[in-house]
């Protein structure tokens, strides 16, 4: 038998849960709320599900989370999207990223991504015949040098990917990054895909740039959300994707041979959930005090950092303590000192900056828990 996928392997994070769970070990490694949702979406859910909202949702999603997350586009990013033919809810971004690539991507064409980057990324571009063209960050910024761009874009370059707030360091484009951007994608007539799953969840008064806001990457974008990431409820698989609508026609093209719909209650329980706005737009308050907390409490250790722009990751540096490869030492730190983490060497190819990635998305006293693990190395 000849894998369409030779190179892939058990996920990073399954192994490092696997691993915390087996040394019982804080797990700071996947990246999850470990705290209770808000009880009234989970009554919400409750209703639905009472109210038999429990068959089949129509294909992009009910027509009330479309009209909600349009309202919602409308007033975070001044962009409309039609909830006609403009929306769809997907299972997880996940699902969204791989029907955007499969919808888009043909056999030889490029697609330019930024490492670090997610591990899904690069399996979706091969299953649709595409190659993968890896641009790396500058380091310990985690920058994008756009020139670099611009000299490996050829003929065969058909689409950007990009992710801000970016997992794993936490980095949010500019909008000197996103005009740079605009100017590269108009002018080569490429098409982008979006990775915004931490929107909500930018901090120090920073604002997170939507490629939605920008003229030229609106018409070419598709543009990827995640009610779990913001929600809390990673588990329950709900995440969205805006396109103008001759891109989103291809979408739907392959959405509805993936997976037809998505999950009907929970769709219900959001559409109803998002109508106050300080649902979503409080997180990053919520998740700053979270982030504060943790780098508070380990400022006089051995780790360095450059606190996060967003998200709810930290990446720490650990070159102080030892020059293990950090694969070796965050498997130590699991085993010997019971917690764990994820290397990000294995989203960059192998290079190895001597970071980890700690998620504080965590109940406070399991932050503080984990700090006096860090204090002591």
């Amino acid at each position: 038998m000849i894998s369409k996928l030779p190179k892939v392997t058990e996920s990073i994070f399954t192994t490092m849960s696997r691993l915390s769970h087996e040394q019982n070990a804080l797990n700071l490694s996947q990246g999850f709320p470990n705290f209770p949702a808000d009880p009234i979406l989970k009554e919400l859910l409750v209703k639905a599900i009472q109210d038999d909202k429990n068959q089949y949702a129509p294909m992009a999603g009910l027509m009330s989370i479309r009209a909600a997350i349009s309202n919602m586009t409308q007033q975070q990013h001044n962009a409309f999207y039609h909830p006609e033919n403009e929306i769809c809810l997907t299972a997880g971004a996940t699902q969204g990223i791989f029907s955007a690539i499969q919808a888009m991507v043909h056999s030889g064409d490029e697609v330019m991504l930024f490492t670090p980057a997610y591990d899904c990324y690069e399996p979706a571009i091969q299953l649709a015949g595409g190659k993968a063209i890896p641009i790396a960050m500058t380091l310990p910024e985690f920058s994008i040098d756009w020139e670099e761009v611009r000299d490996k874009i050829t003929y065969k370059t058909k689409m950007i990917l990009i992710n801000t707030p970016h997992n794993p360091s936490g980095n949010m484009l500019t909008h000197e990054d996103m005009h740079e951007l605009q100017q590269i994608v108009v002018n080569n007539n490429l098409l982008l895909l979006s990775d915004e799953v931490y929107e909500h969840i930018s901090f120090d008064g920073r604002a997170h740039l939507s490629a939605a806001r920008y003229d030229g990457l609106r018409d070419r974008s598709f543009i990827m959300g995640s009610f779990g990431k913001t929600f809390h409820v990673t588990g329950w698989k709900m995440g969205f994707c805006l396109a103008p609508k001759h891109l989103m026609e291809e979408f739907y093209k392959v959405h509805q041979y993936v997976v037809y719909c998505v999950n009907h209650p929970v769709q219900d329980a959001i559409a109803n959930y998002i109508q106050e706005p300080y649902r979503y737009r409080e997180l990053g308050a919520f998740y700053q005090r979270k982030r504060d907390l943790f780098l508070n409490l380990i400022k006089d250790s051995r780790f360095s950092f450059t606190p996060a722009h967003g998200s709810y990751f930290q990446l720490l540096d650990y070159s102080a303590i030892t020059d293990e490869p950090d694969v070796d030492f965050a498997r130590r730190l699991t085993i010997e000192h019971k917690i764990a983490s994820i290397p990000i060497s294995v989203f960059m190819n192998g290079k190895d900056p001597k970071m980890l990635r700690f998620c504080f998305a965590k109940k406070d006293e399991e932050i503080i828990a984990a700090a006096k693990i860090l204090n002591s190395l």
